[in-house]
């Protein structure tokens, strides 16, 4: 008589992680390329990127049905916000790495060596002499930066990482559910994802997971990241002021 055999676990493909955290990652991976095989590259990587990862977000739709537009004058408002709070607090709060050498400084008694500054990106200037290219670059970045991640962003953070913290089974967990743990750490990590600006990035990650809260769904954040993000790379274009970009 054969012992009955408990079913191993799923293969991660078919969990709920697996299409929560996969857009994100291979959109963090591909970046990861950019600016390192030739000049220009970082252009064609995003480009890359962004159709990559845009493809996967198609295929994966139908498992991810939070992930619904859902616009609202909260959301639009929210939006606003954090783009004037994003452009005002630059060159006014030390990035992570320029409080990292203070620090260092101060514990060593020496300078650290300086390091290279990446040039803003802007394909405009790089591809002057072809400027449907240059456009066609800068098209592709705000679309990416407006459309598609405040999609992957705002799944990954606010719904899978966010509920995660809550607790490991984390499709049970309601959208509306309250958790300073898990509110803090989603709002730390976004903060350590954008060194540059790490502040006004925890003060972004805390409205828009207020609006999830609040509305007990997905679309108003994923609305609002678009309107800010739609804003700064508007704001960028129009003033010259390329490191927004």
């Amino acid at each position: 008589m054969s012992a009955e055999t408990t079913p191993g676990p799923a293969p991660f493909w078919n969990t709920p992680e697996f299409p929560r955290v996969l857009p994100f990652a291979v959109f963090l991976l591909i970046g990861s390329l950019a600016g390192k095989f030739f000049p220009g590259s970082e252009y064609w990587f995003y480009a890359l990127k962004t159709v990559a990862v845009a493809g996967l977000v198609w295929a994966l739709r139908r498992r991810l049905p939070e992930m619904q537009w859902r616009s609202s004058g909260a959301a639009v408002a929210v939006g606003v916000l954090v783009a004037v709070v994003w452009i005002g607090l630059d060159g006014r709060i030390p990035s992570l790495s320029a409080i990292y050498d203070r620090v260092s400084t101060l514990w060593t008694g020496r300078a650290p060596e300086p390091q290279p500054i990446d040039p803003p990106w802007n394909p405009l200037a790089f591809f002057k002499d072809n400027a449907a290219l240059g456009w066609g670059f800068l098209m592709v970045r705000v679309l990416g930066r407006s459309v598609l991640v405040p999609m992957i962003e705002e799944v990954f953070y606010r719904s899978f990482l966010y509920r995660t913290l809550v607790r490991p089974d984390f499709l049970a967990v309601s959208m509306r559910t309250w958790d300073f743990r898990a509110f803090a750490g989603t709002c730390l990590l976004f903060g350590l994802s954008h060194p540059g600006q790490w502040l006004a990035a925890v003060i972004c990650a805390a409205l828009y997971q207020g609006l999830v809260l609040r509305q007990g769904r997905l679309g108003d954040a994923m609305v609002a990241h678009g309107v800010t993000n739609g804003l700064i790379s508007a704001y960028a274009i129009g003033t010259g002021h390329w490191q927004f970009t």
